[in-house]
């Protein structure tokens, strides 16, 4: 990944400083989970999930219909943080260390960092977590444990974020997971400028009410509203 990086002290990175950086374009990495330090990142190309033309293959759609999943928000963060942290067959390094978990810990209690989760059997199966400012969202990581619970998780946070007025949705870096649902590349830039303009607008994060299950039915008419 082509991205300027600058080596900072994690007792530096306050919640107020991790608001600034997102604010301005960056965001925090560590280099492995056991390592203490952070590193600011600044991408060339920004992974970017356009809202308004999201694409959901018609078998995903089929799966959000079915609520094979009980979607719940802001119920797990510790779960679900642990669970994108750890290692897998096809990532054995994760750039979620402990002071990342601590600060984004912060940023929960404090109403800027959210979760959209995936539940079966009383299970947390899958989910997401990221950081909304304004009306911008940052997606941080997903997780899953059964077959498409992260990708039914991002299609419940993009029903959300149109609900609610946000007009940014983050990703970080292309990848080929992420391809599928349209996510485009975005120079440096060119996504200030939709950055600047996201923060600076208004994001109702519970446009749906606090402890009410979006179905999956609701979230899809969300997608073809407009």
């Amino acid at each position: 990944m082509k991205a300027r990086s600058v080596p900072v002290r994690s007792p530096m990175i306050t919640p107020q400083v991790m608001l600034r950086a997102y604010a301005a374009g960056i965001f925090p990495m560590a280099e492995s989970a056991d390592d203490p330090g952070l590193f600011w990142v600044e991408p060339e190309l920004r992974g970017v999930i356009p809202l308004e033309r999201f694409h959901l293959p018609s078998r995903l759609a089929r799966t959000v219909r079915s609520d094979r999943f009980e979607i719940r928000v802001d119920s797990e963060f510790e779960h679900v943080i642990a669970a994108c942290a750890e290692a897998k067959a096809d990532r054995p390094e994760t750039w979620i260390n402990a002071r990342i978990r601590e600060i984004f810990g912060e940023l929960f209690r404090l109403g800027h960092v959210h979760t959209v989760e995936c539940w079966r059997d009383h299970r947390l199966v899958g989910g997401l977590y990221g950081l909304a400012l304004g009306g911008a969202f940052f997606g941080e990581s997903m997780f899953h444990r059964e077959t498409d619970a992260s990708k039914v998780a991002l299609v419940h946070l993009v029903a959300r974020l149109r609900r609610g007025g946000f007009c940014l949705l983050d990703a970080q870096f292309q990848t080929g997971h992420l391809a599928q649902f349209g996510t485009m590349e975005v120079p440096r830039l060119a996504y200030q400028t939709l950055l600047e303009a996201a923060v600076a607008r208004p994001g109702e994060w519970w446009c749906w009410p606090r402890g009410t299950i979006a179905t999956g039915a609701q979230a899809l008419a969300e997608l073809t509203v407009g």
